[in-house]
């Protein structure tokens, strides 16, 4: 019997919550773009409140979680030395626009692409492509003046990167999911928020109390996010002679997995739905993927990345770049609704109020 080294359990538990993740986000279309989308065209709150339930949960599991393990998430990226607002501000602002171009964010495009959609696969491609150059590459030199600018720098420090109050947070989110919800009744449906919001614990878990037992290599604390993990994952398809498979990579390897799986089983969004209503421009695809590459390397995350793994370690600068990510996401989608070029293939609706339907 093969006895495995603790990173291996890392891998393998890395791809069993990405299995997970897939499974519940295609199963309900888990997706805070598409939650803006909603609100836009047809009022819906539904998709909006699982998102807010999510990030709730996750908060306050991760919050359980490094209270009991005494485990120190100021550690984490979320608050790397000398953070630069400017440049999250600047990144969220492009990821926005592209999830928005694209028609989903990182994951969303991993779960549509699992499940069928070919032209997410184009956005992925460029997601990972300007991900890699803009983190290592050709773009990392074009965009190091702003990013190490001494004096955005300086200016981000007045402010610096404070750990939030769980409690105050907690509760503005409260107050946010009970204007989204409106009925009681209605909290049983956001299943899906509340157990991805548990898997962002169960990573920081994995990663942090798990993976410092490791003697073979080095754990990195790592949550759930996808954009960095893409460009590595194409890395590793590549190159794989220096690269090596780790947790984020497993975990994008086990979102595929879990979304495919239950796609066969959840066929009514198994299929290119807005490529097939010629409203997905290939143009869309590339400038999408390519500005959320750029965009999540700069905000330091994705909405998975900052909007739940970021938030839930408290950090002042998660709360920023989910805020640019959201108000740029919206008035993108805003212009797109008044050209007639923001696509919607189902609604998503409170069961009490009418059932989702395809138009």
């Amino acid at each position: 019997m093969h006895d495995f080294e603790i990173y291996e359990i890392i891998n393998i538990l890395g791809f069993l919550i990405g299995l997970a993740f897939g499974a519940i986000a295609q199963k309900q279309q888990f997706c805070f773009s598409g939650s803006i989308k909603d609100f836009i065209l047809t009022k819906s709150t539904m998709r909006g409140s699982s998102v807010i339930m999510a990030m709730l949960i996750a908060i306050i599991s991760t919050y359980i979680v490094a209270l009991v393990y005494e485990l120190d998430l100021t550690q984490s990226n979320y608050y790397k030395e000398n953070i630069n607002y400017f440049a999250i501000i600047l990144g969220g602002v492009l990821f926005g626009i592209g999830m928005m171009l694209s028609d989903g964010c990182s994951n969303r495009h991993l779960i549509k692409f699992a499940q069928g959609d070919i032209n997410s696969l184009i956005v992925l491609v460029f997601i990972a492509i300007f991900g890699y150059a803009t983190a290592k590459g050709l773009l990392a030199e074009l965009f190091n003046p702003i990013i190490n600018n001494p004096t955005l720098i300086q200016w981000s420090s007045y402010i610096g990167n404070v750990t939030m109050n769980i409690y105050v947070l907690s509760a503005a989110l409260l107050v946010l999911l009970y204007f989204l919800v409106k009925k009681i009744k209605r909290l049983p449906t956001l299943w899906d928020g509340v157990l991805i919001g548990l898997l962002i614990a169960v990573s920081w878990y994995v990663t942090g109390v798990l993976g410092q037992e490791s003697m073979e290599r080095v754990i990195e604390l790592n949550g759930v996010t996808f954009v960095y993990p893409a460009a590595k994952t194409m890395e590793f398809f590549t190159y794989y002679q220096i690269s090596e498979l780790n947790f984020p990579i497993s975990l994008v390897f086990g979102v595929l997995a879990g979304a495919f799986i239950m796609s066969r089983f959840n066929r009514r969004y198994s299929f290119g739905c807005t490529a097939s209503k010629g409203q997905h421009k290939l143009k869309y695809n590339i400038i999408g993927g390519s500005l959320m590459g750029t965009g999540g390397i700069l905000a330091i995350g994705c909405t998975v990345g900052q909007g739940l793994t970021g938030m839930s370690t408290l950090a002042l600068s998660s709360l920023v770049a989910i805020i640019s990510i959201f108000v740029s996401g919206t008035i993108t989608a805003l212009i797109l609704e008044k050209k007639s070029k923001l696509p919607m293939c189902f609604i998503f609706e409170w069961k009490d109020n009418a059932p989702d339907y395809q138009i």
